[in-house]
């Protein structure tokens, strides 16, 4: 398991002549969040901003201390690239709101999770709002997701699906929010709610 976070800041190299081809400042997904398309290096330009990137195809290793590239002419932007504007860069999830079909909340997305091959497995929560095996390992398996949240931005998940892949889930090294620190929905803040006196009992 290896969170999205664990490759910001990695510097990339390329594999023919070892030059620094920048920093890895975010990743892009596809639009179903399923695959890793890219790393985003930053953006360049004062009128017309283009998205600086490597494609994944272009990356040879995704290593523990730096990336390599597979050359050092692999650096493109997202104008010069067919179909590279619509690619979804990670941090758009990150605070994403998980539920089911019935509006039951969730969570919220903190991360993805990336396999050796480039695959999205899942999403990590950084907040959690039930109880239960959920809160223990705080994360949502790709596979039970029926809608990524493009339009409405709310992540649509199966709940018997997501109960049954808890069972063997990893748990996720995320700090989660605590079920206490977040308000009910339509509760009144503890400092608006009027303080009341009941008058004392009259003597017998």
């Amino acid at each position: 398991m290896r969170l999205g976070k664990d490759l910001l800041n990695k510097p990339i190299y390329s594999l023919d002549d070892g030059k620094l081809l920048g920093k890895v400042q975010d990743l892009y997904l596809d639009a179903a969040a399923e695959n890793l398309l890219g790393v985003y290096l930053g953006a360049q330009g004062l009128i017309r901003r283009k998205s600086e990137l490597i494609p994944a195809g272009d990356v040879a290793l995704f290593g523990i201390d730096a990336v390599l590239a597979r050359a050092g002419d692999v650096v493109t932007d997202d104008s010069a690239l067919s179909g590279a504007k619509s690619w979804m860069r990670r941090d758009k999830l990150i605070g994403r709101e998980a539920d089911t079909p019935g509006g039951t909340r969730l969570g919220m997305i903190g991360d993805v999770i990336v396999d050796p091959t480039g695959h999205i497995t899942g999403f990590a929560l950084s907040k959690v709002y039930v109880e239960g095996p959920l809160a223990e390992k705080r994360v949502i398996s790709r596979s039970v997701v029926l809608d990524i949240g493009q339009e409405d931005g709310r992540m649509t998940v199966d709940l018997a699906k997501l109960e049954a892949s808890l069972i063997d889930a990893e748990a996720v090294p995320l700090a989660v929010g605590s079920l206490h620190e977040i308000p009910k929905e339509g509760a009144p803040a503890e400092e608006d709610i009027p303080l009341t006196i009941e008058p004392p009992d009259p003597p017998l």
